[in-house]
């Protein structure tokens, strides 16, 4: 879908529209980020070759094509090469690129994601709850398949698994073994699946999480029950953590031994991995609790998923003002996030720390780098010294050659530098070897969209780089392969395409 729409749509909005959504799927099928965003972007560039406006490097050198000789390039032109060109680059972009990534994760996320461990948690089925009438298939439940149920409490009659023929009814407590980031999804889910029954006897709506969650600002932490602490034995209602510190238990973990009790009758054990729900505040009174170790690498705030329709308005109204040319997308883009702030999803804080210090110097530098190749005669003077090792009457080997010296300066003088170098370049070997001008043409859109080797070669690259955790070695193990297999396939199908 990406990949189509950046053929009628210029790759970079494509892009930041995909992002999220992308990173989304990718969650949910349980995949790391690093394994799919470098191939977005690397698929949209592909895409992008294949019409006129798909990439603002063809507009460039169409413009430059016209205002230097007169060719007018229209906008499916040159879409048959451009199609073979993408079809064979898909094919390694879904397939084998994904392989070739590790995944990549930042320290604290890998921390905060806690990895598989299994807390347990309490869900108690109250009037109206998501999960009143749900029967049993197979053994299991459908509405819990991200989560193992080990008891189902219903009066003083206990169910144990497998489960055969239960209906869940009122007034039932299930007792589960899930990921943190399942009961985060729980919590985040339209209709909450968790209850607060947990916490302190005297304060227990069964749809207070939820409404805390929906009201946002709220730290998802965990703690561990401390040596010698004065909880140690009591029973998790009776801790009052909630009264005291306003926090409310979602789970414990514990690795000695499979717990088949409800939660709030479990009697808690010195090493006891207590995860805890509450706001920033209270999530940062524990540090001085005698009783609880908090650990600071685990706190991680929770989304507002009350506001979640107004950061979608924002966004699309940025891409389409983007992509529509009413505003250039930098404008755009800055006017977009300067937004989400007064709207209340983001605040400064997390808008400081959405800022990649490491994107900014890459930029720089290359920036720096390309103008002083040009700027000192040094990437003419490759491409003439080039073009005049190679015989003027073989054209295919020409062709060839020129699109892999093209295809390598595009990344590292940036696409657009490229482009804007090599256009008239292009022009006038035309001349010299008997090719018409618009082959030689489509050659400079090809091979200046190959940005695949390194980050700062085009906009895409770096919009990948941070929410991707990629390094500078990633680009190049992953999108020199790529470059290497256009360069063949070109070399092969423009030939005999053009009948030369």
């Amino acid at each position: 879908i990406a990949a189509a729409t950046s053929a009628f749509l210029n790759n970079t909005p494509v892009v930041v529209m995909f992002i999220p959504i992308v990173t989304a799927v990718s969650a949910k099928m349980g995949m790391s980020a690093s394994k799919t965003l470098m191939p977005l972007s690397f698929i949209t560039i592909l895409g992008g070759m294949t019409t006129l406006i798909g990439s603002s490097t063809n507009v460039l050198v169409a413009g430059m094509a016209e205002e230097h000789s007169g060719l007018k390039i229209e906008f499916f032109d040159f879409f048959v090469p451009g199609l073979v060109l993408a079809g064979v680059g898909a094919v390694y972009v879904i397939f084998i690129a994904p392989r070739l990534l590790k995944p990549g994760e930042t320290m604290a996320s890998s921390m905060t994601a806690s990895g598989g461990r299994q807390f347990i948690a309490q869900i108690s089925i109250t009037p109206g709850h998501p999960l009143e009438g749900e029967k049993s298939v197979a053994g299991m439940f459908p509405g819990l398949k991200e989560m193992t149920v080990r008891l189902i409490q219903r009066e003083e009659h206990p169910f144990l698994p497998p489960f055969e023929d239960v209906t869940l009814r009122r007034d039932d407590v299930i007792i589960v073994a899930a990921t943190r980031k399942a009961l985060t999804d729980a919590l985040l889910s339209r209709e909450s699946l968790l209850t607060t029954e947990t916490g302190d006897s005297d304060n227990s709506d069964p749809s207070e999480a939820a409404e805390q969650v929906r009201s946002g600002g709220l730290t998802l932490a965990e703690t561990v029950v401390a040596p010698g602490s004065r909880i140690i034995g009591r029973r998790v209602e009776e801790v009052g953590l909630r009264s005291s510190n306003g926090c409310i238990v979602l789970g414990v973990q514990r690795r000695s031994r499979m717990i088949r009790v409800p939660l709030s009758e479990l009697r808690l054990e010195a090493g006891d991995v207590v995860l805890v729900l509450g706001s920033r505040g209270d999530i940062r009174s524990l540090r001085l609790s005698h009783d609880f170790l908090l650990l600071e690498w685990s706190a991680a705030e929770l989304p507002d998923i009350a506001l979640a329709a107004r950061a979608q308005i924002i966004f699309a109204t940025t891409v389409i003002v983007a992509a529509t040319g009413i505003l250039p997308i930098v404008i755009a883009a800055l006017a977009g996030a300067f937004a989400m702030i007064p709207a209340g999803c983001l605040n400064l804080r997390q808008a400081a720390r959405a800022f990649d210090r490491r994107i900014y110097l890459l930029i720089g530098a290359s920036l720096a780098m390309a103008t002083s190749l040009e700027g000192t005669g040094g990437a003419v003077y490759i491409a003439q010294g080039v073009l005049s090792v190679l015989p003027v009457d073989n054209k295919f080997l020409i062709m060839s050659a020129f699109f892999l010296l093209i295809a390598v300066m595009t990344n590292f003088l940036s696409n657009h530098a490229t482009a804007a170098l090599f256009t008239p370049i292009a022009l006038n070997a035309s001349a010299t070897v008997g090719i018409e001008p618009e082959i030689f043409i489509y050659l400079v859109i090809f091979a200046a969209n190959c940005s695949f080797a390194t980050p700062m070669s085009y906009q895409t690259n770096l919009l990948v780089m941070g929410p991707g955790h990629y390094r500078f070695a990633d680009y190049a193990r992953v999108g020199s392969p790529l470059i290497l297999i256009l360069w063949i396939t070109y070399s092969l199908f423009a030939p005999w395409y053009y009948g030369l």
